[in-house]
């Protein structure tokens, strides 16, 4: 008998089939963090047109700047940048680097 897991879907056999999706986190969202600057905002659009709003948390680091340490945490030099649900960070389109927006 399988005997099902805590990776969703996936059951104990298929998980070792696929090492890499055992390291799946639990963000089930991605992060978008920006600045608000133009290019910021543009890319917002674009990415949850892409993606769709119930499956981006959106984060202006311009606004909540106790986010900031979150974000380099998490990998983020530069905003525009997307944080993946499986913690990969893309960014996107320079607009400012965090040295930048911290001041």
């Amino acid at each position: 008998m399988v005997q099902q897991v805590s990776l969703g879907l996936l059951t104990k056999f298929e998980s070792a089939m696929v090492p890499q999706l055992s390291n799946i986190t639990k963000m089930s969202k991605s992060i978008f963090y920006h600045a608000g600057c133009p290019v910021c905002v543009s890319a917002e659009h674009d990415i949850l047109n892409l993606i769709g709003a119930d499956q981006v948390e959106v984060v202006n680091i311009g606004e909540d700047r106790n986010r900031i340490s979150e974000a380099e945490s998490a990998g983020i030099k530069s905003v525009p940048a997307l944080l993946t649900p499986n913690g990969n960070v893309l960014h996107i389109n320079f607009g400012a680097s965090l040295e930048d927006v911290k001041g």
